[in-house]
């Protein structure tokens, strides 16, 4: 009998300390992961430009270790989202060697410009909810700085309107040019007929949807709901495009990371963005 307890007493007690130990490594685990996790956008700047350690904590700019390239290069490869397929090994090997050059390195400026948020909404509109991406800029003030609104991609105002250069050459009207001997009567026939009034606009007209936006809110026929996502668009390294998401998941790489790599000219560069803004 006391064979057995001795036994049932030792088991426990060897159980326990198992259960305590994988507790421990669980915790250390955990605690890896948090200090990996790119938890803010500010800290996702800091960590690019190497200001601070893997653990949070800011370097002085006296410390050796503050804009390390080489520290760098080690720590910038850890802001890359390792699941995604848009990135290509080469370009990601390149990106990262320019930009921790140690002749010339280049680091990311919060008050830079060329990086923009693109924030999609829910929003409540004609009966049901709706989704609205929004464009937001840096910008710089007397003091200090905020964001601000720059564009809108809202499908009913997208569908509503029409490109007039999409309409066949047959079906195209005009105002003549001896309109003004008319008293411009011929208006008339415009503002009667069902014909695009798009055309009858200057070459260079595209609708201000944010203006119609604002309008629209501000008549209560639009009511925001819920933020669905956010990322951000960066153009601020010479040659080079990425775009920085957000991961939540229980994995060392995880936070704001790198989710797209592009090696552009200036030429890709505006194809890209007439892309990302949908003009």
């Amino acid at each position: 009998m006391r064979i057995f307890l001795g036994c049932l007493v030792f088991f426990l007690f060897a159980a326990n300390i198992q259960t305590k130990a994988q507790f421990i490594d669980n915790y250390v685990d955990d605690e890896r992961m948090l200090y990996a996790h790119t938890k803010q956008v500010n800290q996702f700047f800091r960590r690019f430009n190497g200001e601070e350690d893997a653990y949070g904590d800011r370097f002085s700019v006296n410390d050796s270790l503050y804009r390390n390239n080489f520290y760098r290069k080690k720590f910038i490869e850890h802001l890359f989202d390792e699941r995604s397929y848009l990135i290509d090994d080469i370009h990601k090997f390149q990106f990262i060697n320019e930009v921790t050059n140690q002749e010339n390195p280049t680091f990311l400026d919060f008050h830079g410009g060329n990086w923009v948020a693109e924030v999609k909404a829910g929003f409540f509109y004609q009966g049901q909810e709706r989704s609205c991406t929004l464009f937001l800029n840096i910008q710089e003030e007397e003091v200090g700085s905020k964001w601000v609104i720059s564009r809108i991609i809202f499908e009913p105002y997208s569908s509503f309107f029409r490109d007039s250069d999409s309409i066949p050459e047959s079906q195209q009207r005009f105002l003549h040019p001896l309109s003004h001997e008319l008293d411009f009567m011929n208006l008339i026939k415009v503002f009667r007929s069902e014909e695009l009034i798009e055309q009858f606009a200057e070459r260079d007209y595209n609708p201000d949807h944010l203006s119609i936006f604002i309008y629209e809110f501000r008549k209560g026929l639009l009511q925001f709901k819920t933020i669905q996502q956010v990322k951000f668009h960066f153009f601020q390294i010479d040659g080079w495009y990425f775009e920085l998401s957000k991961f939540n998941r229980k994995s060392l790489n995880s936070g704001w990371l790198i989710s797209n790599l592009l090696k552009i000219t200036e030429e890709d560069q505006k194809v890209l963005k007439s892309f990302i803004y949908q003009k």
